[in-house]
């Protein structure tokens, strides 16, 4: 089993997770991730400041770990599921980003965080009431070519029954061997449909880059996984002299922090990306220096832009870097940290929040753009761009 990753920013049930957890619709073709971070003696994005504030204590709805832990080593040693007794527990805490993965689902976890994994080709997420359907469906994956589409409603995985199920039980049942057949009932229009999907070793290329007329740069980061912040640099580099930059951001469910701060770097030369607690203990997150501060800079941003995406939008934003152009931002701004149980397993439970560097906290709020954009976001960025001195 992998090394435990340190923390997560994510949206999870009410989407998926695990190295500092930020993201409320699950990843369901990758896994579980939404905004992760290496653990910290091998992160250097981020710094302990603090020491714990005195009186600090286990906020509302969050799980006491001690208790989820005691619950999955007393079922152990009963025999039954450490894996189901610790769920029990997170549960009825309250805890809705909060969620355990038994040892095969936390690898696949993990291996997603590279880019690559096993599955169908879906996102999808859970809603208050717990219907899970899917939110986009991967170009070219088994799941597109059986002609599934973002909105369908998924009903049921092999026969059993999905709804009100939390999304890392679902990632679950998709996930399976490269050429393994999945029965997937969906309801479509008031219509039910079932399909039979060969499971497949797929891939997402996190960060493209396109040009437009101009000297515009199109930089588009689908997901923060190891290696993106790196690709946002070498874009950056690589775009026009005196050009402007399109960072889109639409549709990013989050990741690995450390590669969203390295992604933040880009534009910032050193300096505050975020703060975030940990039960009570101050931290943040800042940027490496020599990024670019002058090159014209808009985020575009939509109602998918969720934790490490909102981290990295929240940043430039509040620095004075860029406008933000698109709709309000997905609202995920806690805290999950991953613990290992006694049966292999990992609860990954909540356990803080983190705020923008002018010290907004964007949890169930999120991002209100600068310059508010439904349809033709990126035209109105062009104007934006335009209004900043590009094309001129």
């Amino acid at each position: 089993m992998p090394g435990l990753p340190a923390f997560c920013l994510r949206p999870r049930d009410p989407r998926r997770g695990a190295v500092l957890t930020l993201t409320f619709v699950a990843v369901v073709a990758v896994g579980a991730f939404t905004g992760c971070w290496v653990p910290e003696d091998g992160a250097s994005a981020a710094a302990r400041t603090d020491a714990p504030v005195p009186g600090a204590h286990r906020a509302e709805g969050t799980a006491d770990r001690e208790a989820v832990a005691r619950a999955a080593a007393e079922a152990v040693a009963e025999g039954k599921s450490g894996k189901k007794a610790a769920q029990e527990v997170v549960s009825r805490s309250g805890d809705r980003w909060g969620t355990v993965y038994d040892q095969g689902e936390y690898a696949a976890f993990a291996e997603g965080l590279d880019g690559h994994w096993t599955g169908v080709g879906v996102w999808a997420g859970r809603s208050h009431d717990g219907v899970i359907k899917l939110d986009e469906v991967q170009p070219g994956s088994p799941a597109a070519r059986a002609g599934l589409r973002a909105g369908d409603r998924l009903l049921s995985v092999d026969g059993h029954a999905v709804t009100g199920l939390a999304v890392a039980d679902v990632v679950a049942l998709l996930r399976g061997t490269a050429g393994t057949p999945v029965v997937l009932n969906l309801s479509r229009d008031g219509s039910d449909l079932t399909e039979t999907v060969l499971r497949q070793r797929l891939r997402t290329e996190p960060v493209t880059v396109r040009q437009l007329a101009g000297d515009v740069t199109v930089i588009k980061v689908s997901s923060f996984t190891r290696g993106s912040g790196e690709r946002v640099r070498a874009a950056v580099r690589a775009a026009p002299p005196g050009g402007g930059v399109m960072l889109d951001l639409r549709g990013n469910r989050g990741g690995l922090v450390d590669e969203a701060v390295s992604t933040a770097s880009a534009f910032l030369d050193g300096g505050l990306v975020a703060t975030y607690d940990v039960r009570g203990e101050q931290r943040v997150l800042n940027a490496a220096p020599g990024g670019d501060t002058t090159r014209p800079l808009v985020a575009l941003v939509d109602g998918g832009t969720m934790s490490a995406a909102e981290l990295v939008t929240g940043a430039l934003q509040d620095r004075g870097r860029a406008l933000a152009v698109g709709s309000r931002t997905f609202g995920k701004g806690s805290v999950q940290m991953p613990t290992e149980l006694p049966d292999g397993s990992v609860a990954e439970l909540t356990v803080g929040t983190y705020r923008t560097p002018a010290g907004r906290s964007l949890d169930g709020g999120g991002i209100t753009p600068d310059v508010p954009a439904g349809d033709r976001v990126e035209d109105r960025a062009v104007t934006v761009l335009g209004g900043l001195g590009v094309g001129r």
